[in-house]
């Protein structure tokens, strides 16, 4: 286990990892150029910590030790020291891609370089350095200190030593790791993606209202939030900038196509519970209409999302992105599905999901709705994605 870390990015993600690794008894610098950015990392810290310890969370003293363990830097070649360095800056590839070049000037050749990116390519961000083999993606999730998983992504120059280090090191903090492939997304917005876009195509062609969108998928899937209040509260220029980059990223794949909708809405400011108002208004007296109850719409909504994630969850098993158990893994514990998609695929019968789709190919003829082959190899094997 890795136990000097080093975090830069003194943001909501970059402060929640170094949280993390000093809860672990890490030995933390938190490094932003900006000092007014540390001044709110560190009194944002002393709240939270503050908040833990009036609810019985923690004592303290570990409160106190928590916050001890981490120093706040604003001076790059202070982090000269660390085994382990995670970045948690901008996601833009150009910047990533310098930073790392800067970084590698400054460590030890046996400090580890881990981007936090969510979905840029790790390969390009590890050719920024002449040791490409000592970087990894370490991906956490928003807010860092509550979210259980943690993606770490190999580049294709990671060296196996690096990957174990990672892996041993993030689990030793208490987190949940699914190893995933370096493509668009990895495993979770990779997978996720008909949680939103479906959604809105249906919506788009006025099968159902928001609400009894967001009704079905809750009351029917038991899905936490439905897909338009979870947009809503990640942002719509969040989630669309994810949606578009995927797109570009997979060549154009028509699965990942992006929606006029969240666009306008994106570009018209309307978006979410930060701006106001998103699929939803969140002003004052603004009441939300009331969800249809049509048991047979609710039902036609569900299975045709639902069968779209399975859809999804089995091509990227199909194409080595990660293990059919750490894709399930992954969207329990990464976005707190209900299940996992491919247990659920199990449940309700491969057949059945073939079916649907390509029931809904037949339809629209769009390659959106291909059916993965894998779904179909597996009816004529027989086989299921976990054993009984």
């Amino acid at each position: 286990m890795l136990k000097n870390i080093a975090v830069i990015g003194a943001g909501t993600m970059g402060s929640g990892i170094a949280q993390v690794a000093a809860t672990a008894g890490c030995s933390v610098q938190l490094f932003d150029a900006f000092p007014e950015a540390l001044q709110r990392a560190q009194k944002s810290l002393q709240i939270t910590l503050s908040k833990l310890v009036e609810k019985g969370k923690i004592s303290q003293e570990e409160s106190t030790r928590i916050a001890g363990n981490i120093r706040y830097e604003s001076e790059l070649k202070s982090l000269s020291g660390a085994d382990l360095i995670i970045e948690a800056i901008i996601e833009n590839l150009d910047i990533k891609r310098k930073l790392f070049a800067d970084l590698e000037q400054i460590v030890s050749p046996s400090c580890i370089l881990a981007s936090n990116t969510s979905s840029l390519s790790m390969a390009s961000i590890a050719a920024s350095v002449k040791s490409s083999n000592r970087v990894v993606g370490i991906h956490f999730f928003n807010p860092a200190p509550l979210m259980q998983l943690v993606e770490v992504i190999p580049a294709v120059q990671t060296s196996n030593e690096v990957l174990s280090q990672a892996v041993e090191t993030i689990s030793s903090w208490k987190k949940i790791v699914a190893v995933a492939k370096d493509t668009p997304g990895f495993i979770v917005n990779r997978v996720a993606r008909p949680f939103y876009s479906e959604a809105i195509r249906i919506y788009e062609e006025g099968i159902a209202d928001l609400t009894t969108i967001d009704h079905a998928m809750k009351s029917l899937g038991s899905f936490r939030m439905g897909p338009f209040e979870l947009m809503d509260f990640i942002g719509n220029d969040v989630n669309y900038a994810v949606t578009e980059s995927i797109f570009t990223a997979f060549y154009f794949d028509p699965r990942f196509k992006p929606s006029f909708t969240q666009k306008r809405l994106t570009e018209a400011g309307f978006l979410g519970r930060k701006s106001g108002r998103g699929y939803y208004d969140y002003r004052e007296g603004i009441e939300i209409n009331n969800p249809s109850e049509d048991q047979i719409l609710l039902q036609y909504i569900f299975e045709r999302i639902l069968v779209m994630l399975i859809n999804e969850a089995a091509d990227a098993c199909h194409l080595g992105i990660a293990s059919a158990s750490d894709i399930d893994k992954a969207m329990l514990k990464g976005v707190n599905y209900p299940k996992g998609l491919l247990k659920w695929a199990d449940e309700i019968g491969i057949e059945n999901c073939v079916q649907r789709m390509d029931k809904l190919y037949d339809e629209y003829h769009e390659d959106r709705y291909r059916c993965s082959a894998l779904l179909r190899r597996m009816i004529r094997l027989n086989q299921k994605f976990f054993a009984q």
